[in-house]
């Protein structure tokens, strides 16, 4: 019987399924280690718009905007290319809570579930690209699709948070 047992352990262990699953469903904690970073580009018109907003836990969130690779890439090398001296940079520094808020908002709406079944748009879009990088309470996420393709409900809400800090009235 004892064999068995061990067996099937064994066997839900190599399937990826049992005690070895993380919940991303988690309570998220104030810390100034969490971090979330959403890239947003118009890619209907040439040059590409870009917007990028980086919130850190700590309440310091950035705001990134304009035509240039230096938006969404630190390290871009084509500064021959057309638009590399479009960026437009706004920094502020808001309520620590309201940043957790936020991230608790977006972890309840899937922002580290990886496994969930996605509800995959019928036809790719042509028009947006939104893409996300997160690390919440240890738990990284870092976004391979096109987000309003692969989760529409999370591009949503994650969209809402470009709009709360793109030219916001304080």
């Amino acid at each position: 019987m004892r064999k068995i047992v061990v067996l099937a352990v064994a066997l839900a262990a190599l399937a990826g399924c049992g005690p070895f699953w993380v919940n991303p469903y988690i309570t998220v904690t104030e810390s100034k280690l969490n971090w979330v970073e959403i890239h947003y580009y118009r890619i209907d018109k040439s040059p590409i718009y870009r917007k990028s907003v980086r919130l850190s836990g700590d309440g310091f969130v950035e705001v990134k905007k304009g035509t240039s690779e230096l938006i969404s890439n630190d390290f871009a090398k084509r500064s021959e290319s057309e638009g590399w001296d479009n960026i437009k940079t706004q920094r502020y520094h808001v309520d620590s809570k309201h940043v957790h808020d936020i991230f608790q908002n977006l972890v309840n709406y899937g922002l580290l579930d990886e496994e969930k079944n996605f509800k995959k748009a019928k036809e790719p879009r042509k028009d947006r690209v939104l893409g996300v990088k997160a690390n919440i309470n240890n738990m990284s996420y870092c976004a391979q699709d096109n987000i309003f393709e692969v989760d529409p409900d999370l591009a949503e809400h994650l969209l809402d948070v470009v709009r709360e800090f793109d030219n916001p009235m304080l």
